[in-house]
């Protein structure tokens, strides 16, 4: 293979690594229906134990973060102004590095990944990466209750 063809590779090479950035940079922080287990299975459904605290009268926004995370902050702060926004909407932090049992049953693979769960614990959506605030806001949608939906500011 000569220069020309070593060059025509790399541009090659280069173009599928740039689309294959775009694509992830895409998905990042979208939110895309919780993956189901095998039959039977309890897997993707959280309880008080697992997150040591209370689950939401309407809702749960689970975080898996790590210590350096960088953009962990933002979506605690975006997750936070949605739990202060939406009534009935608790938000929970869980140390990945802590808590390794849930992220291998939950399969996390990298932070900050973001589960919503349902009043009953059950893993309704997630996003990986850091998600914008009106997407999580849609995300509590599809496991909230109409009658309860609306924000505190609405309510006002």
């Amino acid at each position: 293979m000569g220069v020309t063809g070593g060059l025509i590779a790399l541009a090659a090479a280069l173009a599928a690594a740039s689309v294959l950035g775009l694509v992830l940079r895409r998905r990042a922080g979208r939110f895309r229906a919780g993956r189901s287990l095998a039959a039977g299975t309890r897997a993707d459904v959280l309880t008080e134990d697992d997150l040591g605290g209370p689950l939401g009268q309407q809702a749960t926004l689970v975080q898996f973060s790590t210590e350096f995370c960088a953009p962990c902050r933002p979506t605690r702060q975006i997750l936070g102004q949605v739990t202060g926004m939406v009534d009935g909407v608790s938000h929970v932090e869980v140390d990945a590095a802590e808590r390794l049992d849930l992220v291998r049953r939950l399969r996390i693979n990298s932070t900050p990944t973001v589960l919503v769960l349902g009043p009953d614990g059950a893993v309704a959506t997630r996003a990986v990466g850091v998600p914008r605030q009106a997407d999580v806001i849609a995300a509590l949608g599809s496991v909230t209750r109409p009658a309860s939906s609306g924000t505190r500011a609405e309510a006002e």
